[in-house]
């Protein structure tokens, strides 16, 4: 039996796709590996959002050059986001001869016959520049699927992305937004809730943008208010949400429906105008700081987290000192914070004032301190509370769960409590994770 070895960086996007690559490989008889020198195949699913990960990439890959030359018959391949931008490929072709198979993110259902022509001894390299679909499907739908988790599961509701940030490459690798028929969505989280799935997180780059290409009358709101419906599902999430678009009925639905989580992921990326405005993230500090007012009038103790990036070219020390404001006057549960990666073919690698490195470096050392400070008070507040956790996994300690609200919880217990919705006293919090007993 063969034997591959996948490696997925980046985003939940990436995981689920990775999710689909492994479905493939197991219905051509392939068996999971993780330890590369036992592959027949290593494949590298790809993230382009920052420089980090494609170095990463380029330097584990290279390694693999001696596991080639011991065995002629490895195939090496490379897929996802990265491959999509052309300066990228043509450095992956120069730097990296002995990778045998290249494909993109619109592309994935090619797999089997490409790694055949691979295995025949063929270089191969499709890049779709677009996916191919009719209104509302996709080549995607119908793939073979293993899960990564036996009782949580991603959907995709919408693939890519038209907002195009100033900053970010993800419209030009993903391509431009369309959305699955809501049928096709129902189907398959019904599918999952009768194979004993507790929980869905319904994927998009922007899910607030779903349904805006379709001729139906449809939206969001409307999704997650159907989805809501469905027998054997407990909880529903989402991501990402586009401030822009999130209007009063996807707020209202936040509120009204029993399995939608406590949580909503809110990108808010800076808290100058300034620089909102040079990022063209569509919307001012002021709309922000009122729909975050509206949000938590609605859904009382809800957890925001957000997207914060420091360091974007021209950035002021007075504009840095409003997103630091802004951290506080919000009051986010987490952030993931980063700091400001060139990508070539976006608008802002062009822009004038780009920071130096060491001031990003101080600025977000700044943020992140500010941010666990708060993070950990949130969660102070939480010991002598009841939540709601779901139990997802075990350790040799006991097992682990999550709150509505999205925060880890370890509790004492064996592993026949995996799949149970419990309530529990949290007894003690860290600035990541929650102590708690079972009720």
């Amino acid at each position: 039996m063969k034997r591959f070895y996948l490696k997925t960086m980046g985003c939940q996007m990436n995981d689920h796709d990775s999710e689909v690559i492994t479905g493939l490989l197991l219905s051509l008889g392939y068996e999971a590996t993780d330890q590369v020198g036992d592959a027949d195949l290593i494949l590298y699913n790809t993230c382009c959002v920052r420089e980090n990960p494609e170095r990463k990439v380029y330097g584990h890959i290279a390694a693999f050059r001696k596991l080639k030359e011991q065995n002629p018959q490895l195939v090496i391949g490379i897929c996802g986001c990265m491959t999509q931008q052309k300066q990228e490929l043509e450095k992956i072709l120069q730097q990296l001869p002995h990778v045998d198979l290249i494909f993109g993110t619109h592309n994935i259902h090619r797999l089997p016959e490409l790694l055949e022509r691979a295995q025949n001894g063929e270089k191969v390299v499709e890049i779709w520049d677009e996916g191919q679909y009719d209104e509302g499907q996709d080549l995607r739908d119908g793939l073979p699927v293993q899960r990564s988790h036996g009782l949580k599961a991603f959907v995709n509701v919408i693939y890519g992305c038209t907002n195009f940030c100033t900053y970010c490459i993800v419209p030009y690798v993903r391509g431009k937004e369309h959305s699955r028929l809501p049928e096709r969505i129902l189907d398959d989280v019904a599918n999952l809730a009768r194979e004993g799935y507790k929980e869905v997180t319904l994927l998009g780059q922007n899910v607030n943008a779903y349904g805006k290409d379709l001729s139906l009358d449809t939206s969001f709101s409307t999704l997650l208010r159907k989805v809501n419906t469905i027998d054997g599902l407990a909880r529903i999430r989402f991501t990402t949400s586009h401030p822009r678009d999130m209007g009063d009925d996807l707020i209202a639905a936040l509120a009204d429906l029993d399995k939608v989580c406590e949580h909503l992921h809110l990108p808010v990326q800076a808290g100058s105008n300034t620089l909102l405005r040079r990022m063209n993230r569509g919307y001012t500090r002021e709309y922000y700081l009122g729909l975050v007012e509206r949000v938590r009038q609605a859904v009382p103790g809800i957890s925001l987290t957000t997207d914060l990036i420091v360091g974007f070219p021209g950035e002021t020390d007075e504009d840095f000192q409003e997103t630091l404001s802004l951290v506080k006057e919000v009051g986010f549960d987490s952030a993931f914070t980063f700091i400001y990666s060139p990508r070539e073919g976006t608008p802002a690698t062009k822009y004038p004032n780009q920071v130096p490195e060491e001031l990003k470096k101080e600025r977000i050392y700044q943020l992140i301190e500010l941010q666990n400070d708060i993070s950990a008070q949130h969660m102070q507040r939480l010991v002598g509370t009841t939540q709601e956790v779901l139990i997802e996994g075990a350790t040799q300690e006991g097992v682990i769960g999550r709150t509505r609200t999205n925060r880890q919880v370890h509790l004492s217990g064996s592993r026949e409590l995996l799949g149970s919705l419990l309530e529990v006293e949290i007894t003690e919090a860290s600035t990541w994770s929650l102590q708690g007993r079972i009720l």
